[in-house]
């Protein structure tokens, strides 16, 4: 009773051996291909149980984002980590054109602040009609328009240029 159990396990683990071999193709002087698990010379190997070094032409290039382990697998942390680099590195490239495009609105504010010879409040309600600041309330609008490039800009704005 135990033999033919014996018999049958040793029959399945030799063809589970079988199925993971190497398998080579090779065409005879007939022009016939033949298919076998050993090396022949002119044969090429067609599939293999041992990983295999991968060539450039057969696969597409890893994209930059993506980082393998030793084995040629995907390593899920390194790409992660790559893709949370790349997405702080594309945020700070955003802050810093924001806080550029801020630096260039508040500096131009503050540069036809201090050209205009009169300035208008702004108007409320609708008025069509513009009603000037006084100078005292220029004065503050100018001086504010300046801190507010200071800020925006991290230095004061340029002295502006007679025209």
């Amino acid at each position: 009773m135990l033999r033919p159990l014996a018999i049958t396990t040793l029959a399945i683990a030799a063809a589970c051996g079988v199925a993971h071999a190497d398998v080579y193709r090779w065409v005879d002087n007939k022009g016939e291909a033949h298919y076998t698990d050993r090396w022949v010379p002119g044969s090429e190997l067609i599939k293999s149980s041992k990983p295999r070094p991968v060539t450039s032409e057969a696969t597409p290039s890893p994209s930059p984002v993506q980082a393998k382990t030793p084995s040629g697998t995907p390593d899920q942390g390194a790409t992660s980590k790559l893709q949370q680099q790349a997405a702080q590195e594309a945020v700070k490239q955003d802050v810093a054109k924001t806080k550029e495009a801020q630096c260039k609105q508040a500096t131009e504010r503050y540069q036809k602040a201090i050209q205009a010879r009169r300035l208008v409040k702004p108007s409320k309600n609708g008025d069509t009609e513009p009603v000037y600041m006084s100078d005292e309330e220029a004065d503050a609008y100018r001086l504010q328009a300046r801190n507010d490039a200071t800020l925006a800009c991290g230095s004061p704005p340029a002295p502006v240029q007679p025209q």
